[in-house]
């Protein structure tokens, strides 16, 4: 959270957060997916690269599926969740 409390301090027209979710509690990643929203909200675009997808597709406009690298699936989190063999073999759902 610190990271992107720095990050903001710059006034920046796009922010780019890596695994923002990676060793945190599940309360303290809801808090800081909540300030990642509130922070987009204001009109800062973000790209967000995540593997908790649960959080991530119900906040995004766009999503990318990646697999070695390349990109397998692209969409609204609605449309890649509709995909049955998306979500078992890259989502994990």
């Amino acid at each position: 959270m610190l990271a992107i409390g720095r990050a903001f301090m710059s006034e920046p027209k796009l922010l780019c957060i890596d695994e923002p979710s990676t060793g945190l509690a599940p309360l303290i990643r809801r808090e800081v997916f909540e300030k990642i929203a509130k922070i987009n909200r204001l009109g800062i675009t973000i790209l967000l690269v995540e593997q908790e997808v649960s959080l991530v597709f119900k906040m995004s406009c766009r999503n990318y599926v990646l697999s070695s690298g390349k990109i397998i699936a692209q969409g609204t989190g609605q449309q890649l969740l509709q995909d049955e063999v998306l979500r078992k073999t890259y989502l994990g759902l």
